[in-house]
């Protein structure tokens, strides 16, 4: 079954990290209605909604993609590069350890879920303000007995991998090529986001979800057979989000 593990909105949201963009104002009553929304979006699309309490201590721990990273076989714990996030940890790892053996990046690692995006057995990770070399090394360590290839990738004017780079299915990536080096995507075909669009999509099934607030992005999919599916996620993008930075998606065995 195709589940999704979310987390509430904490009401200390407007106190996130902000790295690639100024603090606006945020709406957190707006913020909490666009999550709201956003978890019927996965609903509708098949998954099923695991969702978590907010931990109001914590500002950024709606964004349950950053604490851990699930395989088929397995599931990493990470150690958040942003050291006032880590407490988001234990109560996320407690969740996932019902669907998956736990592994953890240890210090000095440090690796975010946002930096780590799988295309079959290779896992390309973004080297980031986030994620260090360590804990690439160490991910590598914990996936090799698995199978998985891991590749890392520099990337630059953006917070994570995924902000920059995700994958559309079969050799096909978009990409924002300003915020990251592609020479480490050996075979794929890019599409080429507008201007200084994010990147960040997230396909379910056959359909590309992505927020409503880069219609360009749209267009270019729609145009080359993509069909796009759009939530409003316009206050919690002020506060550096994406569509999957907001659920942490597998499939439960």
């Amino acid at each position: 079954m195709l589940t999704a593990i979310t987390r509430k909105v904490s009401t200390r949201l407007a106190e996130c990290e902000v790295s690639f963009q100024d603090r606006q104002p945020i709406d957190v009553a707006l913020a909490m209605q666009q999550h709201a929304a956003y978890q019927a979006a996965l609903a509708e699309l098949g998954a099923n909604i695991v969702e978590l309490p907010a931990l109001p201590e914590h500002p950024d721990c709606v964004f349950v993609e950053d604490p851990a990273l699930v395989l088929d076989e397995v599931a990493i714990v990470t150690r958040m590069g942003a050291e006032s996030r880590r407490g988001e940890s234990d109560t996320l790892a407690e969740a996932v350890g019902r669907y998956r053996e736990l592994l953890r990046i240890e210090a000095p690692g440090t690796l975010e879920g946002g930096d780590v995006m799988r295309v079959g057995k290779t896992l390309y990770v973004g080297r980031s303000q986030r994620t260090n070399v360590a804990g690439i090394q160490q991910l590598a360590q914990l996936t090799a007995p698995f199978g998985y290839w891991v590749t890392p990738v520099e990337v630059r004017g953006c917070l994570h991998l995924k902000s920059a780079c995700c994958h559309l299915g079969g050799d096909k990536m978009l990409a924002n090529r300003a915020w990251l080096d592609l020479d480490g995507f050996c075979g794929m075909k890019f599409l080429d986001v507008p201007e200084s669009d994010a990147a960040n999509i997230l396909r379910i099934g056959d359909t590309i979800l992505m927020p409503s607030s880069y219609p360009k992005t749209r267009a270019l999919l729609e145009s080359n057979g993509y069909r796009v599916r759009t939530v409003d996620i316009s206050e919690l993008i002020k506060a550096d989000a994406g569509v999957t930075c907001l659920s942490l998606l597998f499939e439960a065995y």
